[in-house]
This record gives structure tokens, sequence and C-alpha cells, in this order.
């Protein structure tokens, strides 16, 4: 047993050294976020990431959690092209769930377990700016799109040895000038990895990566470039709820980040298999 386990640090060495120093944006959601040994994994494995080198940003959505204080309010959701309709009284909601409930959680537990963590939203110091996102369909509110990330306040952050807990809300532009946005959280982690110039954007999710036949987990697309990628959503391989997490991805690579994954969650320390082994875990594009 104890061979097995020397084994295994010998093996992620080449891989500590490789990362060591460089930046790794984690998109954090799903269902690692809801049970509670996931979320343990999660918080152990970006303590781990930051103690051996590896800037590590965590940027958070929350959803359900959105939902569960929008019933208990009593007060229905609405999705207009996947994306929450927010108007006022919705984005008071999302803002104390995810820079309030949400964040500070995070924050708890990574400090409880070792680590320094600094909870970030997007209006802090105009983290984020996003300008409202204007739809030719109905009114989607209160949502933009992050046009810049201050990738200096996030440095100094990184540079301290802290690890940034940033949530998806922004400082609004233009029009909405100082005002709250809600914005997409895979979206906000893109944008975020490719100012600070990262070494990896890793989107946790609730399905295995990439499946070439959605019924057969056996036909996971381990690594694909980004070249190859609309010929998926052509044929339909890509679809649905994969399309936006591929678009972000996307658009981490042609900014600039080197490698982007897209992980299933739901499986203990897939962040660590991913990062430290030969076989990795997920969908790997570059």
């Amino acid at each position: 047993m104890s061979i097995n386990k020397a084994e295994v640090l010998v093996n992620a060495l080449p891989y500590i050294r490789q990362f060591r120093g460089k930046t790794v944006v984690v998109k954090y959601g799903g269902n690692a976020m809801i049970d509670e040994t996931l979320k343990a994994a999660v918080i152990q494995d970006v303590i781990l990431m930051s103690w051996v080198g590896i800037r590590t940003v965590l940027v958070h959505g929350g959803g359900p959690e959105i939902e569960s204080l929008l019933k208990r309010v009593g007060k229905e959701s609405r999705f207009i092209g996947g994306l929450r309709h927010t108007d006022e009284e919705t984005m008071e909601i999302v803002q104390m769930v995810l820079c309030g409930k949400i964040n500070k959680d995070i924050c708890s537990l990574i400090q409880r377990s070792g680590g320094r963590a600094l909870g970030l939203c997007g209006i802090d110091g105009a983290l984020l700016k996003a300008r409202r996102i204007k739809s030719e369909g109905e009114d989607l509110g209160l949502v933009g799109e992050v046009e810049t990330v201050d990738a200096r306040l996030l440095n100094d952050v990184l540079d301290s040895g802290v690890i940034p807990v940033l949530s998806s809300v922004a400082f609004g532009i233009a029009e909405d000038e100082g005002r709250t946005l809600n914005v997409n959280a895979d979206t906000a982690a893109a944008k975020v990895a490719a100012a600070l110039g990262a070494e990896k954007l890793i989107l946790m999710t609730d399905v295995q990566g990439i499946l070439r036949d959605l019924d057969d987990p056996s036909s996971l697309i381990k690594q694909i470039r980004r070249s190859e990628l609309e010929d998926l959503k052509k044929s339909g391989i890509v679809n649905k709820g994969m399309i936006p997490k591929v678009d972000c991805c996307q658009l981490a690579l042609d900014a600039g980040v080197k490698r982007t994954h897209i992980l299933d969650g739901r499986l203990p320390h897939s962040l660590l298999i991913e990062l430290f082994t030969d076989e990795g875990i997920g969908t790997m594009i570059f």
C-alpha cells in the first residue's frame, strides 16, 4: 500500500513541475457544488493545486441555489436561450446568493481545510466589466456579457499565495454604468482565463465530457483539436447543453489559453486526476 502511494506521488512529479507557476482557471459548478462529499474533494484538490505552486482561480456559479431562493419568495424563473431572465428583483437574489452565501461558504471551506481564499465578485474593483446583452427577441433584463477583466487585481491576489474565489456577477458599463449584471459563469471563467494568459481552463460539469454517442459512456473523446469542434457541432455530436461549454473553450483557446478541459465533476478528485496523471479524465481541447 505504501509503495502504491509512493508511485502515485512519483508519477505526479513531472506534472507538478510542468504546471508550477502556471495559472489554471477552474469553473466550479454542477453537482460538485451540491454533494457534500464531492464539494470536500474539490476543495482539497484546489488547495493541493495551490500548495504545489499552481496559480489557481476558482470561478463559480450557483443556479440551483438561486432557483431555490426564488421559489421560496414565490418568484418563477424564466429562461431565454439558456439564460436566466433577470429583472431587478431576480438580480437582487442572484447577487445575494452568488456574492454572499455561496462565495463565502466556499472561502470558509477552503480556509477550514488549510488553504487561503479571498472571495470576490465582478463588482469588486470593477473586476469584471460587462455590457448588457441585446436580444433581438425577448428582453433578457439585467444579463450581461463580460467585456473586460482586471487581470492586475487577480494577479495581485495570486502573487500573495491566495486563491481568488470569483462569483459571476459583473459591473455594468455603457447605459448600465455601475449597475449589477448577471453573467454566465462559464463565459466569465473563459474571459478570466484569457485575461490571465492561463495554461488551462477547466470546466466542471455533470457529464463525462464530449461523447461521440450519448448512450455509450465508452465513446468519450479524450482529446480533440480546436479545429475539429465545428465538425462535431455540424454532425450533432456536440449539441444542446454541450454547445455553450464548447463555445467557452473555443473562446479561451482563441484568446491564447493553451488547453481547455471539460471534466465530470461527479467524480471525486477529478481535478487531480486530470492534472497529475497520464490517463487524465474528461475531454481535453487544444
